[in-house]
């Protein structure tokens, strides 16, 4: 995890003014310490915190998201490999950002894990 990433989201998040939960927070906490060039799946993401199963909650805290700049949602996929939805931009921006990272290829389109398995299957193509 790179700290200070981790460090700025815990304190830009703690406002009460954003309105996240406990379980909010969690979540885009530890997608802060996702390094560039990596990727984890939501249900990767939903273990992490705490609460295995719970991939759509995680996609609702990733669509919350008030800081993507800081918290990079778009490095987050779909345990199939797929894409998933980005709200900052649509998927076709989310597919930019993960090949200008090195996270996905044009010729493989293998996303990259910062979790524990690689992926089943290459991203689909959009």
């Amino acid at each position: 995890m790179h700290r200070n990433s981790v460090g700025t989201a815990r304190r830009l998040l703690s406002r009460p003014e954003l309105g996240l939960t406990e379980f909010q927070i969690k979540v885009l906490v530890r997608t802060a310490g996702i390094p560039r060039g990596k990727t984890l799946t939501y249900g990767e993401l939903a273990a992490m915190v705490g609460h295995p199963g719970a991939c759509r909650a995680v996609g609702t805290a990733l669509r919350k998201n008030p800081f993507p700049i800081i918290i990079p949602c778009h490095r987050v996929i779909r345990s199939d490999g797929s894409l998933g939805n980005y709200s900052s931009g649509g998927t076709a921006r989310k597919r930019a950002l993960l090949l200008e990272e090195n996270a996905i290829t044009y010729g493989h389109r293998r996303a990259r894990h910062a979790g524990a398995r690689q992926p089943t299957r290459p991203p689909k193509a959009v």
